[in-house]
């Protein structure tokens, strides 16, 4: 279990094992995001109830919208009603929730964040959680909506510094939306995210709203967690996103 108020560079070797083996035995990226959220959900505790210290756990990947489901391209063309999408426009693709509401623990029942169409740079940078994300990665817009294969070696490096996003206080945080939905109600305090670059040029994130105060040090620790975890969603990065129904 972890204390992400107190959390220790052993915490940090086993976290990152943890997610590393997330992939054995898995047959689609999406079974390996939900044993990651799971296990996050579950193993970061509030040291004084003993409970689960987080409020919500998600994975999202961005993926083409030509490649979703129906299901999820009419959940894209919700969000962003009568912009144009097409067939490569990324979405952010809800992958897998756990939390304490029981409607969060599975991505079908998802409201507004099964797939959000990054349609152009002015809509992501109206969405302040999303903007913020993609700038604390230290990468630019441009790259996320339109991956260029040659930057790709450039930013699988910083997959072991700069893939973090940390905001230490959530509540009134211009970057976390939804405070007096979800923020106030549900007690978050600071909002954790890592992730990163997978070799087809498309984003995963993993963001964790936490109801307990996590320190710089802790959000430090967690760049050498983004890279177990990416090499666990890499493997089935081009091949076997969704499960199979």
């Amino acid at each position: 279990m972890y204390d992400l108020a107190n959390f220790s560079k052993t915490d940090m070797y086993d976290c990152a094992i943890a997610l590393r083996n997330a992939g054995s035995g898995a047959k689609s990226m999406e079974e390996v995001a939900s044993r990651i959220v799971d296990y996050l959900y579950k193993h970061c505790i509030d040291q004084q109830t003993g409970q689960s210290a987080g409020a919500l756990v998600r994975f999202f990947k961005t993926h083409p919208y030509g490649r979703l489901t129906e299901e999820l391209q009419q959940a894209a063309r919700t969000v962003v009603s009568n912009m144009p999408i097409t067939y490569n426009t990324k979405c952010l693709t809800l992958l897998a929730t756990a939390g304490e509401e029981a409607h969060w623990n599975s991505r079908n029942g998802s409201t507004g964040h099964k797939a959000i169409p990054l349609v152009d740079e002015g809509f992501v940078k109206r969405a302040p959680m999303i903007s913020q994300l993609i700038q604390q990665f230290g990468l630019e817009v441009s790259a996320v909506i339109e991956p260029i294969p040659n930057l790709l070696i450039e930013a699988e490096r910083k997959i072991h510094n700069t893939f973090i996003f940390h905001v230490p206080d959530a509540l009134g945080s211009q970057h976390i939306p939804a405070q007096k939905e979800f923020v106030v109600p549900y007690g978050v305090r600071s909002v954790l995210g890592f992730g990163g670059l997978l070799p087809t040029g498309d984003l995963f994130i993993i963001i964790l709203f936490m109801k307990t105060q996590v320190p710089q040090e802790t959000a430090d620790l967690f760049k050498w967690i983004s890279a177990s975890a990416w090499l666990a969603a890499a493997t089935f990065d081009g091949e076997a996103v969704f499960n199979h129904k």
